[in-house]
C-alpha cells in the first residue's frame, strides 16, 4: 500500500490537479492507511468509451495498492444529466432508459478493474440514498451553497451571456454529486478535470457534514493536442467504446490522425511513459513513419482492454488486410444518419449517401445473401439482421467497395 514507485506513478501519469495538494495526498498514500476512493459514472448511454479508460486505469493502480475502491453508477443523477460543458439543458432520462444504459457497465468496467478477489471493487448506486431524500433534506443541503457560487460555472455564465435558460434542477446536480461523497463517507474522489466543480462541491459538503478532508484528483481529458477538441465526441462520430470488438478498436485507433495517438498512448494504455515520449519524437523528427507508432498504440489500447492475445490478433488481422491491399488506406467516410437498419437497408442507405445513387431493396438483399456485405470483418448473410453501427467500423459492399463509418 505504501509502495513509493507505484504511488509516484499514480500521482504523475494522467493527473491534472490534486486538492488540497499533491504533497498532502502523497503523504496520505504513503502512510499505509487504507483509503476509500470512488469514481462515479452516469449511465447517460449504454457504452463507456476510451476517454473514460483514463480514470479506470487510475482506479486499477489504486486497487493494486490495496485501497478500497467504489465504482459508483449514478442511476439517480443520470436521470437528470450533468450540465457540465453543456450550453443547453440535457434531456432527462426515465428509470427505464437508465436501467437499459447501465445493463453492461459492470462487464465493461470489469475488463480493467476487479470485482472479485481479495480486494474486490465495490459497486454502488446513488439512487440508494438520493431517491430517499426529502424536501427538508434538500433545503438543508442547498443552504450550504449560494447562487453566486453556482453561476461561477463557465457553462452557466455562457448561457447567461447568450440569454439561454438555466433550470433550477441543474443547480441540484452538483449538490447531488457532492452528497454522494457524504453518503459513502469517502476519503477521495477521482474524475476528469471537467468535473472539478462537482467534485469540489463534494469536498465542501464533506467538510460541512463530516468535518473531514476529502481528496480530489482530477485527470486530463482525452483531447486533440492542437485543437483541444474531445476525441470521444458522440455528436461527431468516431467513438471508440470499451465494448467494441478488438478488431474494431484497433481499426478506430488507426483511423485517428497522427498527433492524436500521443494522448491516447499516455492516457488510455499502460505503455511506459518513456515509450510515449519516443512516440512524440517520431512525430516531429521526420525520420520515422508515424504509422509504425500507431500500430504500437492501437495494439496497446486493445491489450489494455482485452489482453495481449486479442491485441496481437487484432494487429495481425489489420496488417493482413492492408498488406494484401484488401482495403485501401484512404477510405470514404459514411456519416451515420440512420441506424439500427436491416442489413439490406443499411446497404441501400450507404450507397445512396456515398455514391449518390439508389439501389433497390431486392438488389441489396441479393448482395447480402451472396456474402457481399461485411461489417468489421464479419460477413452478414441475413438480409433482415439489424445492423447497429457505433462509428469507426470498416464496411465492405460487393468485392471491392470499402467505407469507414464516421
Amino acid at each position: 500500500m505504501s509502495d513509493n514507485d507505484k504511488i509516484k506513478e499514480v500521482l504523475n501519469r494522467s493527473v491534472s490537479a490534486i486538492y488540497p495538494s499533491r504533497e498532502a495526498l502523497e503523504k496520505a498514500l504513503s502512510s499505509g492507511k487504507k483509503l476509500k476512493i470512488y469514481l462515479g459514472v452516469d449511465p447517460t448511454g449504454p457504452h463507456l468509451h476510451l476517454g473514460q479508460l483514463t480514470n479506470l486505469l487510475l482506479l486499477k493502480k489504486l486497487q493494486n495498492l490495496g485501497h478500497e475502491i467504489i465504482f459508483l453508477i449514478g442511476d439517480f443523477t443520470g436521470r437528470i444529466g450533468d450540465p457540465t460543458d453543456k450550453l443547453a439543458t440535457r434531456k432527462q432520462l426515465t428509470e427505464k432508459d437508465v436501467a437499459i444504459n447501465m445493463k453492461t457497465f459492470k462487464e465493461q468496467v470489469g475488463r480493467i478493474i476487479n470485482f472479485s478477489g481479495k480486494n474486490a471493487v465495490k459497486i454502488a448506486f446513488n439512487s440508494k440514498w438520493l431517491a430517499k431524500m426529502t424536501l427538508t433534506d434538500w433545503i438543508g443541503i442547498s443552504a450550504n451553497v449560494t447562487v453566486q457560487q453556482m453561476i461561477e460555472r463557465d457553462m452557466f455564465r455562457e448561457r447567461l451571456k447568450g440569454g439561454k435558460p438555466i433550470f433550477i434542477h441543474e443547480f441540484f446536480y452538483p449538490l447531488m454529486q457532492g452528497y454522494d461523497s457524504v453518503a459513502m463517507d469517502v476519503d477521495m474522489e477521482i474524475g476528469g478535470n471537467d468535473q472539478t466543480f462537482n467534485m469540489l462541491m463534494g469536498r465542501h459538503l464533506m467538510k460541512t457534514y463530516k468535518n473531514k478532508e476529502k481528496f480530489v484528483l482530477t485527470t486530463k481529458l482525452l483531447e486533440h493536442p492542437k485543437t483541444g477538441r474531445k476525441l470521444m465526441n458522440k455528436s461527431e462520430g468516431g467513438m471508440i467504446n470499451l465494448d467494441d470488438e478488438p478488431a474494431d478498436i484497433f481499426g478506430k485507433v488507426m483511423a485517428l490522425d497522427d498527433v492524436s495517438i500521443v494522448p491516447v498512448a499516455e492516457l488510455c494504455t499502460e505503455m511506459p511513459l518513456a515509450d510515449v515520449e519516443k512516440i512524440k519524437k517520431t512525430l516531429v523528427d521526420g525520420k520515422s513513419n508515424p504509422r509504425d507508432s500507431k500500430f504500437d498504440v492501437a495494439e496497446a489500447v486493445v491489450k489494455t482492454i482485452y489482453g495481449e492475445k486479442e491485441a496481437a490478433a487484432a494487429r495481425a488481422r489489420y496488417i493482413e488486410m492492408f498488406s494484401k491491399k484488401e482495403i485501401p488506406e484512404d477510405l470514404p467516410v459514411y456519416k451515420i444518419v440512420e441506424n439500427n437498419l436491416t442489413a439490406f437497408g443499411t446497404i441501400a442507405t450507404i450507397i445512396k449517401a456515398i455514391e449518390h445513387r439508389d439501389i433497390s431493396n431486392s438488389e441489396a438483399r441479393r448482395l447480402v445473401e451472396h456474402g457481399g456485405f461485411e461489417v468489421a470483418g464479419t460477413v452478414k448473410k441475413d438480409p433482415k439482421e439489424k445492423i447497429n453501427l457505433k462509428g469507426g467500423e470498416i464496411i465492405r459492399i460487393g468485392k471491392k467497395k470499402f467505407f469507414r463509418v464516421g
